[in-house]
């Protein structure tokens, strides 16, 4: 049987990733020398000169997994020598992974695979959109999984668990920033996410701020409309209290 899709809003989240991808990109090009010409990078391989747990530690995923994922990006990804300063497809892929995984400063990872600030800008909202293309491909509701939650807890008719996590961002800029800043006191989005009884991710929407309620964005979502609407039955979504019974 068919799984059913799971809208995630995947249109806006990428129109808040290209506004992230403003707040540390004012600089010029810095892959320029003085004299206007190209400088020259002999760039690492680190799928060879890492050990698997040394790159998994660094990216996040496996070598094999990051293979799997290129593999899967490929045909949206385009090199030239004015787009990206030529940098191999892989390089932009690692370069993007790094800063998923440190949610740090721009220029932090584009000296780690030697380009500019602004370059690696381009490269990780690139990047991030080839792989959002890929959504419709895994996240969807499998039948088996009401079945699956059953067996573990004793609970019927469950969909899936649904929460939402706090991802650490850069200070946004003066205008937006205190919208991003949490209850903690740090700046984030507030990333909902459903997965099901295998921990898959079936749902996940990652456009808003950090200040933004749990509840406030599963109301604003299109998830709930499709629950309401009946599109996946008689069933259930498991949430802690942050979420009003329904």
């Amino acid at each position: 049987m068919a799984g059913t899709l799971m809208s995630s809003d995947s249109d806006s989240d990428l129109e808040v990733l290209e506004q992230l991808s403003d707040w540390d990109n004012e600089d010029t090009d810095g892959d320029e020398g003085p004299s206007g010409s190209r400088r020259s990078y002999c760039r690492i391989d680190y799928t060879q000169c890492l050990t698997d747990a040394e790159f998994t530690f660094r990216f996040r995923l496996n070598k094999a997994a990051v293979q799997l994922l290129l593999s899967e990006i490929m045909p949206h990804v385009k090199v030239t020598c004015n787009r990206n300063h030529g940098v191999a497809p892989l390089h932009q892929l690692l370069l993007t992974l790094r800063f998923y995984a440190l949610g740090t400063m721009l220029i932090s990872v584009a000296d780690f695979v030697g380009v500019s600030k602004s370059t690696a800008s381009r490269i990780v909202h690139d990047i991030s959109g080839a792989i959002a293309i890929l959504y419709n491909k895994y996240i969807v509701m499998h039948p088996n999984h009401v079945d699956k939650f059953f067996q573990y807890g004793q609970f019927p008719r469950v969909l899936g668990a649904i929460d939402c996590t706090h991802i650490r961002i850069q200070s946004p800029n003066h205008t937006i920033g205190e919208e991003f800043r949490n209850r903690k006191g740090y700046f984030s989005l507030n990333v909902q996410a459903v997965c099901d009884a295998d921990l898959k991710f079936m749902n996940v929407v990652a456009r808003w701020p950090g200040s933004a309620h749990d509840a406030t964005i599963f109301n604003n979502s299109v998830l709930r409309a499709q629950c309401e609407a009946g599109t996946f039955g008689n069933r259930w979504l498991l949430a802690d209290s942050a979420y009003p019974n329904r």
